[in-house]
């Protein structure tokens, strides 16, 4: 009867190891980020939204971009744009932007008329590229810091500057001001869906992540640095390099790898330096 005890008390230590093993090996090991102090709770909130986009988000965006001609998807997502390119304009001219307001301007009058309410985009060809802009950044521009990392319900990553922004463009947003309750909600779908579905391409990308958690994180704060500070803190940077800094921060870009192979390859190594022989004094 002993031996029967001690058999199954060794037999649940055993599974209870085995357990702790797995769950230590699942989690992912990271230190504590001072920009995201509420990293338990973002997380909690990340597998929220993670399963919310699995079970519907990710499903529609995938179906809508099957039976959806990319003619009609570009007019969609050309629509989108031009709808909410007013909050970009009121906050060029909150920055100070003034330059920027006038082109960005011509860019919505040239695309509602020529554009056909927005569904083509005549004025990038015109040269009036397209800006983003938004009160977060205005924020920002005005010194107020970012705060701390957010995670919110179904919205996503932001900051707690980002968030007051979010509120606050409402106001410039003409979707807002739409009485009909079935044309608003008809519209803020179709916009949520078609933001998916430009979203797709980087899901092989965060497939690939160690934690796809503080990948997005990295990700989202330093391209929301560069959209703050036009560039300027990454020394000028391109546009893409926020993810290749994300990509090194979540370590996907090897260069652990390459600096030892670099360092072991006889190519690496110096040639020592040549002796120079005096000059010789005359007699």
């Amino acid at each position: 009867m002993l031996s029967s005890k001690m058999s199954r008390l060794a037999c649940a230590i055993t599974a209870l190891a085995c357990l702790m093993l797995v769950g230590c090996a699942t989690q992912p090991v990271t230190k504590k980020d001072p920009r995201d102090p509420f990293e338990r709770f973002n997380r909690a909130t990340f597998a929220f939204n993670e399963a919310v986009d699995r079970a519907v988000a990710r499903p529609v965006a995938r179906a809508y971009r099957r039976v959806t001609p990319d003619v009609v998807e570009k007019g969609v997502s050309n629509f989108m744009d031009n709808l909410g390119y007013p909050v970009v304009i009121a906050n060029d001219l909150l920055q100070g932007k003034f330059v920027r307001a006038l082109r960005d301007t011509g860019r919505l009058l040239l695309n509602t008329t020529l554009g056909v309410g927005g569904l083509f985009d005549p004025a990038t060809a015109a040269g009036l590229a397209k800006n983003d802009e938004d009160f977060g950044q205005t924020l920002g521009v005005w010194g107020v810091p970012s705060g701390p990392y957010l995670v919110l319900p179904f919205l996503g990553p932001s900051t707690v500057r980002d968030g007051f922004g979010t509120v606050a463009d409402q106001f410039a947003d003409p979707r807002t001001y739409i009485k009909d309750d079935t044309v608003q909600w008809s519209i803020q779908a179709l916009r949520l869906v078609d933001a998916r579905a430009r979203l797709l391409s980087l899901d092989a990308t965060l497939e690939e992540t160690f934690d796809r958690y503080s990948f997005i994180r990295n990700a989202y704060l330093q391209r929301r640095l560069y959209l703050v500070t036009d560039g300027k803190s990454a020394g000028e940077a391109a546009d893409e390099d926020w993810l290749e800094e994300a990509e090194k921060e979540a370590g996907l870009d090897g260069t652990d790898e390459e600096r030892q192979d670099e360092a072991a390859s006889p190519e690496s190594e110096t040639e020592p330096p040549t002796e120079e022989t005096p000059p010789q004094e005359n007699p």
